[in-house]
């Protein structure tokens, strides 16, 4: 399905195209976009930290005392470390192995919604859908309402046809989206 910029209407005629096949960074840059917009994401963050706090303070006052610090606090503490080093990753990596099996996406954002075309699949996505949005240096990340954020679109900067779109489509989005 070719969606060029003929085939695509559009009341106002402002269309943007995204061309990309979906990379692990991607996906981490959205998933930290996500922390700072959901409410889940931002407990995980500070009961992972109360952790890591908590268990280097019995560690330390284990080793003031003269004794061994009880391994359950040391597995503890590698486990909270791993989470708030390790986890994005995993979490970006395994959802780019997801998208990599529906190949190239063909995003074409208008005055209307968003549309992503991949291989295999299409979607449309009215602005009510996802209402609020972030900008990075990376890219432009779509939320659902809810205070999880439990879906979102991405939109890489990498993936515009023409530098000029992302004034474009930041423009588009601000028309139909909250900023956040």
């Amino acid at each position: 399905m070719d969606l060029g910029r003929d085939d695509v209407t559009d009341v106002t005629g402002r269309v943007v195209e995204l061309v990309y096949r979906p990379t692990a960074e991607d996906f981490l840059a959205a998933l930290r976009a996500r922390k700072r917009v959901s409410r889940s994401a931002r407990r995980l963050r500070w009961m992972v930290g109360a952790v890591f706090v908590l268990g280097a303070l019995v560690v330390a006052t284990s080793l003031q005392r003269g004794e061994s610090p009880p391994v359950p606090m040391l597995v503890t503490i590698v486990l909270a470390a791993f989470l708030l080093v390790f986890q994005p990753r995993l979490v970006a990596r395994q959802f780019q192995r997801l998208a990599e099996r529906r190949g190239e996406f063909r995003v074409t954002v208008t005055d209307t919604g968003v549309s992503v075309v991949t291989d295999d699949a299409s979607n449309s996505l009215n602005w009510s859908v996802q209402p609020r949005y972030r900008e990075t240096a990376d890219g432009f990340y779509m939320f659902s309402p809810e205070k999880n954020a439990c879906s979102f679109t991405s939109l890489p900067k990498r993936a515009v046809q023409d530098p000029a779109d992302v004034d474009r489509l930041r423009a588009i989005l601000d028309a139909h989206l909250a900023r956040i």
